[in-house]
């Protein structure tokens, strides 16, 4: 048996236009983007670039190579391979370090400081560990050295599939596929599009999982039956960051169906790639109808945190009116002392006993106000919501 490749990729939403400005930093480290050039260019260094080139198979694509064996593949839609094709079977496993380091430690930093400036990643996204599928490529294994290949780095297996040009057994994150007779750019293609579909499920499950998240901290928000005074503009400040967040999202996911869609295009478009496709089971249709399950899901979000800021904001206004009224009977009681003043005294007397008068009277308004005001504060204020059965979803 012999181990030709290992490949491994992932997937963020870009388009010709990013393909364009990944291809001139890599090519001469120029960019039309006000980043700093020194920083730029150490960043270009770490990758260790060899040969570059532009090329189209059914989208645009980037292609380099680098003095450590590993070609990288980059697609206008964003989808990103890599390829070690210097490996062994006793060096398997220092051979995926070794490209994944190279992914995650050299490639991502500069293309997330390449592309820092415009919308942000949501936090909620930007911390996410990646967990990426492996794909090893044997040449002519038996059965029983692919089941000692997963042994060693899978407890269970998937599924496995056999047919006269290659076998493909499946782990959790590891896949094998052993070629007898295909040609390696047609495994490439399904290891390209297997990487693509997976990502796709996997943001999708992201954005499921940040739903409920959210949704529970919108719920935590509004749980209570009286909020005080003062703690208004900290509740306000919350739902405006979670419409933040919500809205930065709901923009990820209003982009992914021009994606899926060309990437289906293409795919069953491939005669090669054909039995590839009837092998790992694609179900386009289904991913279309799991992301419009998600985008109905944000809108609900969406609606959900707005009525709780139009909620909050009613409860702002009555807090607001309530001090309004306090400064007024405050200002009315000044206005009243002096207008006693005034009639029990026909012209002003400069006197102790005066100053000593108006510095009481300047007391009373100054203490008299900070009372309401921590009245208003401490005063609770009724959050009137529908309650909705949460069983069913």
């Amino acid at each position: 048996m012999k181990i030709s490749n290992v490949y491994i990729g992932g997937w963020f939403q870009r388009t010709m236009l990013q393909l364009t400005e990944i291809y001139d930093f890599l090519r001469e480290c120029k960019t039309q983007l006000a980043l700093n050039k020194n920083k730029l260019q150490k960043f270009r260094e770490e990758l260790n670039i060899g040969k570059i080139e532009y090329g189209v198979s059914g989208e645009e694509f980037v292609r380099f190579t680098t003095s450590d064996n590993i070609t990288v593949k980059i697609f206008e839609d964003g989808l990103i391979v890599l390829n070690n094709d210097n490996v062994s079977e006793n060096t398997l496993f220092a051979d995926i370090e070794k490209v994944r380091s190279y992914y995650e430690n050299k490639l991502s930093p500069a293309f997330n400081y390449l592309f820092s400036l415009g919308a942000p990643v949501p936090k909620e996204l930007a911390n996410i560990e990646s967990v990426y599928p492996y794909f090893i490529v044997c040449n002519n294994a038996t059965k029983e050295q692919i089941s000692e290949l997963l042994t060693q780095t899978e407890k269970q297996k998937y599924f496995e599939f056999h047919n006269p040009n290659y076998d493909v057994v499946r782990g959790d994150k590891y896949y094998f596929l052993n070629n007898k007779k295909q040609s390696l750019a047609n495994i490439e293609r399904y290891i390209e599009e297997q990487v693509f579909i997976r990502e796709f499920k996997g943001q999708l499950h992201r954005y499921l999982n940040l739903h409920r998240i959210i949704w529970e901290k919108i719920d935590h928000v509004k749980e209570n039956a009286n909020v005080k005074g003062s703690e208004i503009i900290k509740f306000t400040t919350k739902l405006e960051g979670y419409a933040k967040t919500i809205n930065l999202i709901d923009g990820r996911i209003n982009q992914m169906s021009t994606y899926i869609s060309t990437r289906e295009k293409i795919a069953k478009n491939d005669k090669e790639l054909a039995e590839f496709l009837a092998l790992s089971g694609y179900r386009y249709e289904t991913l279309k109808d799991t992301l419009d399950y998600i985008n109905y899901l944000w809108d609900m979000t969406q609606n959900y945190v707005t009525s709780a800021q139009k909620l909050f904001e009613g409860i702002k206004s009555d807090v607001t009116s309530a001090s309004v009224n306090n400064l007024t009977i405050v200002s009315a009681m000044g206005a009243g002392a002096s207008i006693i003043a005034l009639l029990t005294q026909s012209a002003p007397d400069f006197t102790l006993f005066g100053i000593f008068y108006f510095f009481i009277l300047a007391v009373i308004g100054w203490g008299s106000t900070k009372m309401l005001s921590a009245i208003s504060k401490r005063k609770k204020y009724e959050v009137s919501d529908i309650e909705y059965d949460k069983n069913i979803k």
